[in-house]
């Protein structure tokens, strides 16, 4: 019974500590992933520049997935862990330069932008101002104009008040005028007409007397025709009395005399002297004036500058939309760190020689158990294989890390040439606004330099107008045509040092992972080795196996190399094998070609100062070297 108690008791107390390890693990993972959401908060809120509420969604976000995947699940948090040497890897080197492109961006290349809107905007104040200064010198050039009318049409109005004045005198004249001139022509038709309406009235005084009596004589011949001569007793009494009939016709005779008298006499001079008076006052008062200004110009000034500042604002929308679709950048970029942990993770599961070039502890472990046992070991390791496969903690890097570590330095030194001319153009265009603001700055206002004083003497309507003509002139000679404002003064923004400094900062930890950044990545496989302990042991074992089925293929590779090689006499070039043909070219060719020495088996050269590097054949009457360090334990001469 106490046994099983002690049974219970051990289990339980060996439950506890894994279920604490357990919660403390869980505990720490929330908070660390609570930390890496708030530092990428800073990062996209401080060194970015991204909106507040962009900032807050995003970091929720990420803070929601990194506490809660780091603190419950393991895969989680082996591929948050895998993501931060990720951040060294050849992704990281690209997040980090696309961060600073983007700080680039948004420092001085927005600053650039800026300063070139501030000097458009400049730009649109002065015409502005020119077509301020423009309208009102058009103003005061037409006051003497405006001026003179006026007083012209003063002069007119009142020039019209006395002709309307006159008009009625002279209107009240011609009507009096017309008058007697009515009376007259009536006088005039009464003498004109009046034989004809004497004429009409009495008819011939003489004749109308003659045929009564002719008429009474017809009568009484009718009635008596026997006794008609009679009738003749009345002729006598017709001479008489028609003979006083005919003093009445002296009036009907008399105008017909006086009327060519006086047509000619009083009626043409009359009517030319009415004509001539009405001449008289017959007249015309005319003002004319002209006032024309042209401008040649399809377009206003204010239009001009509206134009040039949304030409500026068009060619600089790219350039902001540009900027703004880089705070999109570094959120996509760490998507794909974490799917590169994700696959790095994958590969290292599932494939054997997926990042399996390390020389651990544990694999000298087991060639210190097989050298103990006596069986086959693969240290130490050739040449070839001492560029291929090295130690974790080793400052040398492999064949493979150091052909994939040079084109980034170079793209580096490409990058930081581009930051360093985006920031000379910065300076240099905040350079030269603001050398213009500084000897711009103040007013400019042009005055006239001399004063010309005109004084009209005189009086009269010419008088006043002069007058008031050369007033209007001392008006525009006296006005003030301001060339520069303070309101239309240059304000170009400074370059940010701070931004600078940090895009200083940015590149020092890009080139620190782009020359450790292999280093560094090795602590994948440590991580993976400590959250998946017996996958190592088999990778290590696979990679052992490899070594040494290489290193038996090897030495067979070699002993065949050998014999090939005694065959074939080793390395003999042209000219060696001419002055073997030819004596007489022997000496000539010994002189200057020295001939060199190399391995048996492998073939590399002896150096000039390397020769302790290189030993002679054990096998007796053979002239050729074996290298000391790879094929010397492996070969025997075969010649």
């Amino acid at each position: 019974m106490s046994k099983v108690l002690k049974d219970v008791v051990r289990s339980s107390g060996a439950e506890e500590p894994s279920m604490a390890r357990a919660v403390v693990r869980s505990l720490g993972g929330f908070g660390l992933g609570l930390s890496l959401a708030t530092a990428y908060g800073l990062l996209e809120l401080l060194a970015e520049g991204l909106s507040p509420w962009g900032c807050l969604v995003g970091t929720l976000t990420l803070a929601a997935f990194l506490s809660l995947g780091m603190g419950f699940s393991r895969q989680v948090r082996v591929t948050v862990f895998l993501l931060l040497p990720q951040a060294f890897s050849k992704q990281g080197r690209t997040l980090l330069l696309v961060t600073i492109f983007g700080l680039v961006l948004q420092g001085p290349c927005a600053n650039t932008l800026r300063n070139f809107t501030q000097a458009s905007e400049a730009v649109a104040c002065g015409a502005e101002l020119a077509l301020n200064q423009t309208a009102e010198m058009l103003e005061r050039a037409k006051q003497p104009l405006v001026g003179a009318l006026n007083k012209i049409k003063a002069i007119a109005r009142k020039a019209k008040v006395v002709a309307d004045s006159v008009r009625k005198f002279f209107r009240s004249i011609m009507d009096g005028v017309k008058h007697v001139a009515r009376a007259l022509r009536n006088v005039w038709y009464w003498l004109l007409h009046i034989g004809d309406v004497c004429n009409s009235e009495l008819g011939n005084p003489y004749l109308k007397c003659a045929r009564v009596f002719d008429d009474a004589k017809d009568s009484c011949m009718k009635v008596i025709p026997q006794a008609y001569h009679l009738c003749y007793v009345l002729m006598p009494f017709k001479l008489v009395l028609c003979g006083l009939a005919s003093v009445v016709q002296v009036f009907c005779i008399i105008p017909k005399y006086v009327q060519p008298f006086l047509r000619k006499t009083m009626g043409t001079p009359v009517q030319k002297l009415i004509n001539r008076v009405r001449k008289e006052f017959e007249f015309n008062v005319t003002a004319t004036h002209y006032f024309s200004v042209d401008l040649n110009a399809s377009r206003s000034l204010s239009q001009v500058a509206l134009d040039l500042y949304e030409a500026v604002s068009m060619k600089l929308y790219r350039a902001r939309e540009a900027l703004a679709l880089m705070g999109y950048a570094t959120p996509l970029l760490l998507v794909l760190l974490y799917l590169q942990a994700l696959f790095y993770r994958y590969g290292y599961l599932n494939w054997d020689s997926y990042d399996n070039i390390y020389i651990t502890s544990r694999f000298l472990r087991m060639e210190a158990v097989r050298s103990k046992a006596g069986l086959p070991t693969v240290l130490p390791l050739t040449a070839h294989e001492a560029r291929h496969y090295i130690k974790p903690g080793s400052i040398f890097l492999s064949r493979k890390e150091q052909i994939f570590s040079i084109p980034p330095i170079l793209q580096l030194i490409r990058h930081l040439l581009l930051t360093l001319l985006l920031i000379f153009l910065d300076y240099a265009v905040f350079w030269v606004l603001d050398l213009a603001r500084h000897q711009l700055q103040g007013e400019i206002v042009a005055r006239s330099p001399v004063l010309v004083s005109i004084t009209v003497e005189g009086s009269g309507y010419t008088g006043k107008i002069y007058r008031d003509l050369v007033s209007a002139f001392d008006v525009l000679q006296q006005g003030n045509i301001t060339v520069l404002s303070r309101r239309c003064r240059l304000h170009p923004s400074e370059p940010n040092t701070t931004g600078y400094i940090v895009i200083g900062i940015m590149y020092g930890l890009c080139f620190f992972v782009t020359l450790f950044g292999s280093h560094v990545s090795r602590l994948r496989r440590v991580i993976c080795a400590s959250y998946y302990p017996s996958r190592e042991q088999e990778r290590i074992s696979y990679l052992y196996n490899l070594l040494l089925s290489r290193r038996t293929n090897l030495l067979a590779a070699l002993h065949r190399a050998v014999r090939r090689r005694a065959a074939d006499q080793g390395h003999v070039s042209i000219l060696q094998v001419l002055a073997r043909r030819c004596f007489c070219l022997a000496p000539f060719i010994n002189h200057f070609w020295r001939q060199q020495a190399y391995c048996l088996g492998c073939g590399q050269p002896q150096d000039e100062g390397a020769t302790e590097n290189f030993v002679s054949c054990s096998t007796p009457a053979c002239r050729e070297f074996i290298c000391q360090w790879h094929c010397s334990n492996f070969l025997a001469c075969a010649a």
